[in-house]
């Protein structure tokens, strides 16, 4: 809200007010009142103020600068891409209804990125979207009773009214959303390119099932306690016809090229270790235990699946999965099993309880080896436990208590009092595994618990015995994944349709692709009548169809594909989103691809980059992009993937207040701010507790960015936003820190309406010319006053400020995780370029560059702010200079990012801060001059005394420790201080030097 100051406030109609909509009951009440204009009013924003009269002009106004200079932007003419490009890519936003402090986040850091490369000359491709398809639209749509295609329509035009406010530099002419069919219509090309390559199959499985949603989930989808990722429900398990991609083809593909995202950190390496376990490659054997039936119809043996058989002497027990066919077979006749098994999906993964399955045990197959100790002989008992996954090896493991943690934990809560069995151990004297009786986890020595292969190396044992199992058929080395194909069905309307036709005569047909896209059919009574479920089913009409291939009658497949789908391939549409044949061009895919900078959560880190990845490797070797690629399906040397750099920010918190009794999360309303410092319970008068919490609701603690857009301006609230933490950190939002970026930009503002007024385009001298010219007059002997020697002084410290602050920003704009320090940088810098401004001696040359780099290098981060400072220095009201015009016009590239120049090394300051310490405490600092290049040693402390000694204050400081803290006044010359002291340390080239006396 705008605060307004002035004894004549009720008759003054701020332009401001002007602009308050025309239903706005305190709009009109405002207008009523402004009977005349006063001479003057203050607006203040947070604890800045801005004067608003006849020469407001020259006054910063941030709001009315956002809007000035998105109306000019808006004629821009559009990125030509045939020039060299960089394609910035944030994460696009599912349309829910509103934007919130984490979409603000990520999309001010690619827009401030992309700005920095428009400036350094590219064209940049900044695209935006909608990922529009998907559960909680179609939820939405069922409470609400309207269709889902109104909700999420109704939600883009909010969003995208919102991301306009933000002075970001979408290229709308790309937009696109996933539920538009003109998109849907190349998903199904796409599918059925992967259905003729073999890739997309249909299958019967066990699947997950949330009851709620009524929809299968993917394994990826459902959380560690087996629930529902949406809906929180327990996931139910059903066998269903469902269809997958084969993703496990490219596994070695995907694993692989993990290496090159990893090289120059262009990949965060936690995600890279995320994406590598969830492939999850494992060489080791599968081995066979033989099993122990009493009266019991079960396999003759159990197989199991292990990366470390050298630790098969210390197997002591065998765990199954709730899948595993033993444990089905089993449970038809054993009641206390089968009520076990229906209370698991309601467990954590990690739970240690088990069930110990009668009647059955297993032989270690070492069993059958003469020389195989007596504990191994034994036989073992079996469990069913929710530790062990059905979907990896084979849905068992061997419990090796001593070497593994989960089965350390397992063994002692079923087996307390017996002993750990350790096979292995660090040294051959064992020490190091027997004195805190914890699993040993690494390679190491055979213990005496391994009979004839004690002191042996375990991982040369792991190999004897395989081997040596293998030849009785008991062992076979193999290699296992974690990953799975891919299971895209789900039973629900809003999606893309799968483009499959099922005829009883020819089974599933493809549809032709000129009968592409198949729509969702309308069917508004569903919603209408809230109801559950799927429509495609019962919708008639859709799905009552002819066979493409007999003409027959045939039925359309009702299941739609996961939203992932569409999500894994929406950044191939953005480089050409209006080619109706195709996907995209192979010439714009090759020219574009692949994404320079793509950025988002690391929430993200697996599934959709991993079906991302997946899916670009086989469009890039598909037909789609020509024969040539096609061949090479199957090449090991070839790299596709899709985001050459990826970064992650980090969440965005909100300030929380809570009930120190309660703990209840307060209100806005039930907190005194009176003190800031120490808010309270209004309800109780005690101080609140204040924390730092993920945005929600229920923690009232969200902050609208739009509101905060309206209050302080888009530039400074993205300035305020990229300033409070790394990009890669939690970002703890404090409205109250923004006035320190107001501040700055005032000054900035100042300083610029200052400076313009000397500004002049006909000057050409650059500052390398200007300090050789002056160097050359000082050298020449002709400055008797010192008056050449200040102004080097002044404007080179200037200069210097202006090389360095280049040289930092520019870095920490293409590391982007540091662009905080671009804010401070630039702060620092303008107190460099003020102080030398208002204190006088500054060259109009290095006043102009100075100013003129400043203005470029924050114009990323505020550039409807840096578009007005620009416009001011160059008198934008002529047109015959191109930096005249916009900063951000890429037709012209006018204007570019400043370059260092190469002028440092001449640079360097004369003088320099020498800290002076007496037995390692500073005592004083003063001002001496640079030490002379290669001088060091003796010559060097000699030198640096001396130059001390020549200062009033040093002399005195010295001379005063040297007598023993008198004040008498001491002559001193160098030879006298180096004899006094016991020893003379000089640090950082003579910035500072201890006397140990």
């Amino acid at each position: 809200m705008f605060v307004i100051q002035g004894s004549n406030m009720g008759r003054y109609l701020p332009q401001r007010l002007a602009q308050v909509a025309p239903g706005c009951r305190l709009g009109a009440l405002l207008r009523q009142r402004c009977l005349r204009p006063a001479p003057s009013v203050h607006l203040s924003v947070g604890k800045t103020t801005w004067r608003s009269h006849a020469d407001s002009s020259k006054k910063l106004d941030l709001l009315a600068l956002d809007q000035k200079w998105r109306e000019k932007w808006a004629s821009l003419p559009a990125v030509d891409t045939s020039r060299e490009h960089k394609y910035v890519l944030p994460m696009f936003p599912y349309p829910s209804g509103s934007l919130h402090l984490g979409h603000l986040r990520v999309y001010t850091i690619a827009d401030v990125v992309a700005r920095f490369y428009a400036l350094q000359g590219h064209k940049v491709i900044l695209p935006m979207g909608w990922d529009a398809f998907g559960l909680p639209a179609e939820n939405a749509a069922i409470e609400r009773g309207i269709n889902p295609a109104t909700w999420t329509k109704q939600n883009i035009a909010k969003m995208k009214e919102q991301l306009e406010v933000m002075n970001g530099s979408w290229d709308w002419s790309r937009e696109l959303a996933t539920c538009d069919p003109e998109f849907y219509k190349h998903t199904q090309k796409i599918f059925l390119a992967l259905h003729e390559k073999g890739l997309a199959y249909q299958d019967e499985a066990e699947v997950n099932y949330d009851p709620i949603d009524k929809t299968v989930l993917a394994n990826e989808q459902v959380d560690a306690n087996g629930r529902s990722w949406r809906s929180g429900a327990v996931v139910e398990k059903r066998k269903l016809k469902q269809w997958f991609l084969r993703i496990s083809e490219f596994r070695e593909s995907l694993l692989k090229d993990l290496e090159t995202l990893g090289a120059n950190e262009s990949w965060p390496e936690r995600v890279l270790a995320m994406q590598k376990n969830w492939l999850g490659k494992s060489e080791g054997a599968t081995i066979k235990f033989p099993l122990l039936a009493f009266n019991q119809d079960v396999h003759a043996a159990i197989e199991v699946f292990t990366s470390r058989p050298d630790t098969l002497f210390g197997v002591q027990y065998i765990a199954l999965a709730s899948t595993h066919p033993v444990v089905a077979k089993l449970a038809e006749t054993d009641p206390e099993l089968q009520a076990f098994l229906d209370t698991l999906p309601g467990l954590p993964r990690d739970s240690k309880v088990g069930y110990l399955l009668p009647h059955i045990r297993a032989i270690n197959p070492l069993a059958y080896h003469e020389h195989t100790p007596e504990a191994t002989k034994k036989s073992i008992p079996i469990y069913v436990a929710p530790y062990v996954l059905g979907d990896y090896g084979e849905g068992a493991v061997m419990g090796v208590p001593g070497h593994d943690v989960r089965d350390h934990a397992f063994w002692k809560e079923h087996h307390y009092d017996e002993p750990v069995r350790f096979v292995l151990a660090a040294s051959e004297d064992e020490s190091t595994t027997t004195l805190d009786n914890l699993p040993f986890l690494d390679h190491g020595v055979m213990t005496e618990h391994s009979g004839l292969f004690k002191g042996k190396s375990s991982k040369e044992v792991g190999k004897m015995l395989v081997s040596m199992l293998e030849a009785a058929e008991l062992a076979k080395e193999v290699e296992k994944w974690r990953l799975k194909d891919w299971l895209i069905s789900r039973q629900r309307y809003w999606g893309a349709p799968i483009p499959i036709i099922h005829c009883a005569s020819c089974g599933p047909v493809p549809v032709p692709d000129e009968q592409l896209p198949v729509v969702l059919p309308e069917v508004d009574g569903h919603w209408a009548e809230k109801k559950a479920g799927n429509p495609l089913e019962t919708a008639e009409e859709w799905v009552n169809t002819r066979c493409p291939k007999c003409n027959g009658a045939a039925k359309r497949d009702t299941d739609t594909m996961d939203t992932f789908v569409d999500s894994s391939w929406y950044f191939m549409r953005f480089i050409d989103p209006h080619n109706k044949s195709a996907p995209f061009s192979p010439e714009k895919a090759r020219a574009l691809f692949p994404v320079d900078l793509y950025i988002g959560g690391v929430e993200h880190a697996i599934l959709h980059l991993l079906y991302a990845r997946f899916i670009y490797k086989f469009l890039m070797t598909s037909s789609l992009m020509g024969p040539d690629e096609a061949a090479s399906l199957s090449s090991d040397d070839i790299v596709h993937e899709p985001f050459k750099r990826l970064i992650t920010q980090g969440m965005v918190h909100g300030k929380t207040y809570s009930d120190p009794n309660t703990g209840r999360f307060l209100k806005p309303d039930e907190v005194d701010l009176g003190n800031p410092l120490q808010p309270k319970v209004i309800a109780t008068g005690e101080t609140a507790l204040v924390s730092y919490e993920k945005m929600s609701k229920s923690k009232h603690n969200g902050v609208d960015p739009t509101d905060f857009i309206a209050q302080y301006g888009a530039d400074a609230t993205r300035a305020h936003m990229l300033f409070q933490a790394p990009v890669s950190e939690v970002l703890d939002w404090d409205e109250e820190k923004i006035a320190g970026v107001l501040r700055w930009l005032n000054r900035v503002y100042s300083l610029v309406t200052k400076a313009s007024s000397s500004f002049s385009a006909e000057q050409t001298t650059t500052p390398k010319q200007y300090f050789e010219a002056l160097s050359r007059k000082i050298r020449s002997g002709g400055d008797k006053e010192g008056l050449l020697q200040a102004e080097w002084d002044v404007n080179t410290a200037v200069w210097r400020g202006v090389q360095n602050t280049i040289a930092s920003v520019t870095a920490s704009y293409e590391k982007v995780y540091t662009l905080n320090t671009v804010i401070s940088d630039l702060m620092i810098l303008t107190n460099i370029i003020v102080e030398n401004f208002e204190n006088g001696g500054m060259s109009s040359v290095i006043k102009k560059e100075a100013v003129s780099s400043l203005v470029r290098m924050l114009a990323p981060v505020t550039p409807a702010f840096g578009e007005e400072c620009w416009s001011l220095l160059h008198d934008v009201s002529s047109a015959a200079d191109e930096k005249k015009k916009s900063m951000f016009d890429s037709s012209s590239c006018a204007v570019k990012f400043p370059v260092v120049d190469g002028t440092l090394e001449m640079l360097k300051p004369r003088m320099q801060t020498c800290a002076v310490q007496v037995n390692g405490k500073v005592k004083i600092a003063v001002e001496v001059p640079v030490p002379a290049e290669g001088l060091e040693g003796e010559a060097l402390r000699g030198w640096l005394v001396g130059e001390i000694l020549k200062t009033e204050e040093g002399a005195a400081r010295l001379g005063s420790l040297l007598k023993g803290g008198s004040k008498e006044e001491l002559l001193l010359d160098v030879e006298t201080v180096l004899g006094k002291a016991k020893k003379v340390i000089v640090i950082k080239g003579g910035k500072l030097v201890n006397f140990v006396l």
